[in-house]
């Protein structure tokens, strides 16, 4: 199939990726601009990861505030340079990062960040409710870490679904950007206020 300008042009606007490696993964998705997304966040993924060992020193403060004013925000996102924390796309990044904290509420940045005592209390939990099932030990601990990733997923940021894209976790969010900015991007902390809470 030929890959027209206007398909590049199309796939980069979605993108926001460079128009040669566009043009490549139409190619290999035989001009089918779904399958180049797919193809493009895959090779985003593998680009993303081999710039998570690189420091990040630079970055922002992002703040919100709720339009209600009983809820507000304070998160730090670091990237390697200056320039990039001044660009459009990353303090875009820092804005929805920011509605995130706001709309989800969690409580740590990743899974590691999880103590240790809070990770044994859900194990105990989960393992004395299937104390008398007489399911097997094994089975138990595949559910104990069923129920961990879980847990995760809900106080743990970077494991959230995005808000605005249920496709996404907040960590793909993240990788996406760090494909397209070319730097390693890093939430470094947060603070969330609530009136009440």
């Amino acid at each position: 199939m030929e890959i027209t300008a206007e398909m590049v042009k199309e796939l980069r606007q979605r993108t926001g990726i460079g128009v040669m490696e566009c043009k490549s993964a139409l190619k290999e998705a035989d001009g089918d601009i779904e399958k180049a997304i797919e193809i493009l966040r895959k090779k985003g993924y593998a680009r993303a990861q081999d710039k998570a060992a690189r420091r990040a020193n630079e970055g922002l403060m992002g703040a919100y505030i709720h339009s209600n004013g009983r809820i507000g925000v304070l998160v730090e996102v670091n990237c390697e340079s200056d320039f990039v924390a001044r660009n459009a796309e990353f303090q875009e990044l820092v804005k929805n990062i920011c509605l995130q904290i706001a709309a989800a509420n969690p409580k740590y940045v990743a899974a590691e960040d999880v103590p240790a005592e809070v990770i044994e209390q859900e194990k105990e939990i989960v393992r004395a409710q299937f104390k008398d099932s007489k399911k097997p030990a094994e089975i138990v601990e595949k559910i104990v870490h069923g129920k961990l990733g879980k847990l995760y997923e809900e106080v743990c940021l970077l494991d959230q679904v995005y808000i605005k894209d249920d496709k996404l976790t907040v960590r793909q969010l993240i990788q996406s950007a760090v494909a397209k900015i070319g730097e390693n991007i890093k939430v470094g902390r947060f603070t969330r206020y609530e009136i009440g809470k």
